[in-house]
């Protein structure tokens, strides 16, 4: 698996994340093991989670295996906070709460996890700050800012003192609307994309084509909804070129529409949400794929 900085940081990451959204709730701890594992021995090394992820329930998980199945200091451990109020009481808070669970000191990516209005930005940049100077956090960012917001944050950022390095967004064939201005202002400004729903919800796969497989995501009632606003006819018609794409390829659709995320201008890395061993190993064979130009472009044009 192939390392990138993060932006213009130090900070290195494999190219496919591997996230921990469900871990808790719809993956078990021994099915997170098996993951992990699966994970660790295709090389990769980067963990993405969140204070709200499970109620707390995903970084507990995680910090079961730290030291028992990974070394600490082997792995990329990136954590969110601040989901609906991004004050300094709220972020420090969660973030304490957050090394608690994961049973570590600091985190090496700290996120705020969304634009809240609930403290001004600048308390929120200058908590950022304090978790890397009190060693909380070796990096900081953002996650699903728009264009303004990112640039706005990374410069009162800079001069807080602790740059911002990644804004984590949702970014796939199906949900391309960072390119407009989210993509430009990370270039610019030095920021890595780490991309969510690389595969819109697991619509890309292209098992929703005919319906919702009862053992599906979308089927299960922990996500009620949840793939239904990319299953529309415009969907349908991308996930359709990404299957015949495949087929071309002789490999699987998920392969060729992480491999078309993975290799967007900005991005540093896909973060997979994968719920079983099999799933996992079908997305990190994306990680052997290069995609040709002509292929690239094709799906490009069929999906703006």
């Amino acid at each position: 698996m192939r390392r990138r900085r993060m932006g213009t940081s130090g900070l290195a990451v494999p190219d496919l994340s591997l996230g921990t959204w469900m871990w808790g709730s719809a993956v078990t701890p021994q099915d997170a093991r098996d993951l992990l594992t699966t994970y660790l021995d295709a090389g990769g090394n980067a963990l993405d989670t969140a204070a709200g992820y499970g109620r707390g329930a995903s970084e507990t998980t995680i910090g079961g295996l730290l030291g028992d199945v990974v070394a600490r200091d082997e792995l990329v451990l990136t954590t969110k906070a601040g989901q609906h109020d991004a004050s300094r009481r709220t972020l420090a808070r969660e973030l304490d709460g957050s090394l608690r669970r994961l049973g570590t000191d600091h985190v090496d990516l700290f996120l705020v996890q969304a634009w809240s209005d609930a403290a001004p930005v600048e308390e929120t940049l200058a908590t950022l700050d304090w978790a890397v100077t009190t060693g909380r956090a070796r990096y900081v960012g953002v996650s699903n800012y728009s264009g303004w917001q990112t640039g706005y944050a990374a410069s009162l950022a800079a001069r807080a003192g602790s740059p911002l390095v990644c804004n984590q967004v949702e970014y796939s064939l199906l949900n391309r609307l960072v390119e407009d201005e989210v993509v430009p202002a990370a270039q610019h400004l030095g920021l890595g994309l780490a991309a969510w729903s690389p595969l819109g919800g697991g619509v890309l796969s292209g098992k929703y084509r005919h319906g919702i497989p009862a053992d599906s995501r979308a089927a299960s009632r922990l996500f009620p909804g949840f793939a239904a606003r990319s299953l529309d006819a415009g969907a349908r018609r991308i996930a359709d070129a990404v299957v015949t794409a495949a087929e071309g390829l002789g490999v699987s659709a998920t392969e060729v529409a992480l491999a078309w995320v993975r290799d967007r201008p900005g991005v540093s890395t896909a973060v997979l949400g994968a719920r079983t061993v099999a799933q996992l190993r079908t997305c990190l064979a994306a990680a052997r794929l290069e995609l040709p130009d002509e292929l690239v472009q094709a799906l490009t044009d069929v999906s703006y």
